[in-house]
């Protein structure tokens, strides 16, 4: 294979993982709760398969499906992007990254306030678009930033754009990545810009996540040194803080993280992976509960996966994935432990039954031996044989 699409569905999971109500998350089924709306049409995604991996849960499966499926659980601690994301290319997190569910500890706060001259308002787990509406106003009075956490290892700072620009916000991101290391250390810093006037206070597509490296080389690190490229979609970048990255492409939607997908694989000539995150799953839906919205914009990408679809070469390699889940049914808001599914398309792919795979990072070990990289350090069993005529 000379390319390979790997897109990341990004909280589309399948069903709970064995070990969920440890984590909170029995019974968490994100495409499940999509499927009941009875609003969910993705006849693309169906050829392929979606419906016959085993214990998903719902839809209709189909008699001859056009691409290998099934689904992949998690080895590592954790469910969050980084760590599924980590694994996917190969490293497994055996301890999970810090979280904060009683909000941060006075020393990081006071590191914070040092570092940025600003005071610091809430300082707890939060909804993002509920914090805005609740702090938006004392914040624009103050100057102060509304600093917030998830049951994810986050540290989000939130800030109206005309009081603090986004350039400055991206500055104390960076500042609060370089204190949250060590025994502060969490996954990711995230920026969340907002605009507007309470009680309408909207966030805008400014958001930029600032990630720990990788504790180790991961797949992206392989395919470089094999002399080839690494196309970034959405948040890649980030999740990995460049490391293993050719090309970043930012993203303002799922949309507009398709449109770049559809427009590389038409005109873009290159050896390698192009690696696609569409984070408006999880964060417009997922995290919002919100299950029509979440079914719309699955209708949605299935539809622009049949316009993706005629775009791939005859030796490309498609993989459609998940990072976790974020069943937009249940009443918790947060990230859910749940199987990710597998659909892998291509002209010289079998459409064979994948099973229950045992580590996200099956699908790393696949694209390096679709590619014919050196990825024997990283976790993983590739299923490359099974899947070619």
């Amino acid at each position: 294979m000379k390319r390979v699409f790997l897109i990341v569905l990004d909280s589309c999971g399948c069903g709970e993982m064995p070990d969920a109500e440890s984590y909170g998350d029995a019974g968490s089924n994100t495409l499940r709760a999509c499927w009941r709306s009875g609003k969910l049409h993705v006849p693309n995604m169906q050829h392929m398969g979606l419906f016959n991996i085993e214990g998903i849960g719902c839809g209709e499966p189909v008699e001859a499906p056009t691409a290998a499926y099934g689904k992949c659980a998690e080895r590592s601690k954790g469910k969050d992007t980084t760590t599924g994301h980590w694994e996917i290319a190969g490293l497994i997190s055996k301890t999970p990254m810090n979280t904060y569910p009683n909000g941060f500890p006075k020393e990081v706060l006071e590191r914070l306030r040092a570092a940025t001259g600003r005071e610091i308002l809430c300082n707890q787990p939060y909804s993002g678009t509920e914090v805005i509406r609740d702090y938006g106003q004392e914040h624009m009075k103050t100057g102060a930033l509304i600093v917030y956490t998830s049951a994810d290892s986050v540290l989000q700072i939130a800030a109206h754009e005309d009081v603090i620009p986004v350039e400055e916000l991206y500055d104390i991101c960076k500042k609060a990545r370089e204190i949250m290391q060590g025994e502060f250390a969490v996954g990711r810093i995230i920026a969340r810009p907002f605009i507007g006037e309470y009680p309408d206070f909207q966030r805008t597509p400014n958001r930029h996540d600032y990630s720990v490296s990788p504790f180790a080389p991961t797949l992206l690190d392989r395919i470089c040194e094999a002399g080839q490229t690494v196309i970034s979609v959405g948040k890649i970048a980030d999740i990995f803080n460049g490391q293993g990255i050719s090309e970043g492409n930012r993203t303002k939607s799922n949309n507009d993280g398709m449109g770049k997908t559809i427009a590389i694989a038409a005109t873009r000539d290159f050896s390698g992976l192009c690696f696609v995150n569409l984070v408006e799953f999880d964060s417009s839906y997922g995290h919002r509960n919100d299950v029509p919205g979440y079914t719309t914009a699955l209708n949605t990408f299935d539809a622009q996966l049949g316009a993706l679809l005629p775009q791939l070469r005859d030796d490309d390699l498609l993989i459609l994935t998940a990072d976790h889940g974020c069943d937009p049914s249940t009443p918790s808001t947060d990230h859910s432990r749940e199987y990710i599914p597998v659909l892998v398309w291509g002209k010289q792919i079998k459409p064979v039954n994948l099973g229950c795979r045992s580590g996200f990072s099956d699908i790393g070990q696949t694209v390096a031996q679709a590619l014919g990289v050196d990825a024997k350090t990283l976790a993983g069993t590739s299923f490359f044989n099974e899947i070619t005529q």
